[in-house]
């Protein structure tokens, strides 16, 4: 029980014991953020940055969560964007999907240029599902979360802690991470000249580069059965917006399959969409 007591070692309504516990668990917390702030500050950096060009260029913040405490943390992480809390700072648009099939929302919610925020453990199916996908929107993916890493390359930019303890999402290092996000995004703002687009970005409609990759779709549309034409064009959402792909080499495709395009046709499946 809290008693009151100010003499030497004590505070008031601690006892000494609870006050020197209080210390120690604040000492722990101090020094958990400055471990993994020196270690990803960089990545933190480049994630903003990236983040404030999508912006700059009319994207908008999607964040997903699948766990109730997920569900919380992405509400908390779209508030901070779209409502900000230092005054003469831009709102930006932001959104939590949080619905039982947070996959179909963001297929549906999502616009090439957007940013894809997931607050989630590297073994989520619908949060592994979504960021493998995220390539076919367009979108940028940041992955937040804490225990066994992600696979690298899971998603674009990813901020883990490196902790089994399950009380890690509810500390302060994920509160300061999301505060760190969006106020290193409006520090972006604050210097135009980092929102150029680079001077070797491709901007030709026609590029020979550009022309030999082979790119994520998602097929929106199967070819319909009835149809005369030899080529199977099926309608599929790129990076680049949707397009009709030819599919003879394929053969039969359904709506959501991931396949890769080359030169206008599907010229592998990823996966089939059961």
């Amino acid at each position: 029980m809290a008693v009151r007591d100010c003499g030497e070692g004590g505070r008031h309504g601690l006892t000494v014991a609870a006050a020197g516990r209080l210390d120690s668990l604040l000492a722990e917390r101090t020094e958990a953020n400055r471990r993994f702030f020196e270690a990803e500050d960089e990545r933190v950096a480049r994630c903003c940055h990236q983040m404030a060009e999508r912006f700059a260029r009319g994207g908008r913040l999607i964040a997903l969560g699948v766990s109730p405490a997920a569900r919380s943390a992405v509400r908390h992480v779209a508030v901070e964007f779209v409502h900000p809390v230092i005054m003469g700072k831009r709102a930006l648009p932001s959104v939590a999907l949080v619905e039982p099939d947070p996959v179909a929302q963001a297929r549906v919610a999502s616009n090439p240029g957007d940013l894809l925020i997931a607050v989630a453990s590297a073994d989520e199916p619908a949060v592994v599902d979504a960021m493998r996908r995220a390539q076919a929107w367009g979108v940028l993916t940041l992955w937040i979360g804490s225990g066994p890493r992600p696979p690298a390359g899971a998603a674009n930019h990813i901020l883990w802690i490196d902790s089994d303890d399950p009380m890690v999402p509810a500390t302060g290092t994920f509160v300061l991470m999301y505060h760190l996000l969006w106020e290193l995004t409006h520090v972006c703002f604050e210097h135009p000249g980092l929102l150029k687009p680079p001077a070797d970005e491709c901007t030709d409609d026609v590029c020979v580069t550009c022309s030999d990759e082979g790119r994520l779709g998602e097929v929106v549309l199967e070819p319909s059965p009835e149809s005369s034409d030899a080529t199977g064009q099926a309608l599929v959402r790129t990076a680049n917006g949707e397009e009709w792909v030819d599919t003879t080499i394929l053969g039969e495709v359904r709506a959501n399959d991931l396949i890769l395009v080359h030169a206008g046709a599907a010229i592998t499946r990823l996966e089939v969409n059961s």
